[in-house]
């Protein structure tokens, strides 16, 4: 049992009950059924588990909107002892829509790459497996460069311990995670996190 699963499953038990994402079982369209009128803007993540990822993001000015779901997989409709496996391909992921006059794609972004360790295969913390992975799933050419120009400049900064491993790949099928996983910090009034670290170098290391 990983670290985040482990910590959780007395919660879990407790709200097993409760409704899953999607009542009719079909998969939100990341880029689309997640945006509303006006100037909003959808982008996805992957970074590890995504209660901590989650809430990050949901403190960011100028974001309007998380959920937290599976994408990038092979399975349709994934449960999360599904997704535990680690044989559906999916990765836990993260939704956010936001408002690109206050807080810009690129600002997104960067907020992704400090709040994880995107040097670590398939890891975060004490949670192992392809559901871990780092990733960025672009839903527009303009943020597919963006994220290749940010994901490069960070490798050749030499600021990390090893080489930066994000998948940077089309949006897929995003299918939302049951409703006890939604703001699961929030609810619990919870601080840990199974993030550590970002995968740079101390300030040793660096000199």
């Amino acid at each position: 049992m990983h670290g985040c699963l482990l910590l959780a499953t007395l919660t879990i038990l407790i709200l097993a009950a409760a409704s899953c994402g999607d009542p009719t079982g079909k998969p939100a369209d990341s880029a689309v059924s997640a945006l509303g009128s006006g100037h909003q803007e959808a982008a996805t993540f992957a970074a590890g588990c995504f209660w901590g990822v989650e809430e990050t993001f949901r403190k960011v000015p100028g974001v309007i909107s998380t959920q937290v779901g599976y994408t990038g997989g092979k399975t349709a409709n994934p449960a999360y002892k599904d997704v535990c496996t680690d044989r559906t391909g999916h990765a836990e992921a993260i939704n956010v829509v936001f408002d690109p006059a206050k807080v810009s794609y690129q600002q997104v972004l960067e907020i992704f790459f400090e709040n994880h360790d995107p040097t670590t295969m398939n890891r975060q913390g004490p949670d192992a497996g392809t559901q871990y992975r780092s990733a960025i799933f672009f839903h527009s050419p303009e943020q597919q460069r963006l994220a290749s120009a940010e994901k490069d400049r960070r490798d050749r900064s030499g600021e990390y311990v090893g080489p930066i491993v994000t998948q940077i790949v089309p949006a897929g099928p995003f299918y939302p995670a049951e409703e006890y996983h939604q703001r699961y910090y929030q609810k619990q009034g919870v601080s840990w996190s199974c993030h550590f670290g970002n995968g740079k170098k101390t300030r040793a290391e660096v000199r």
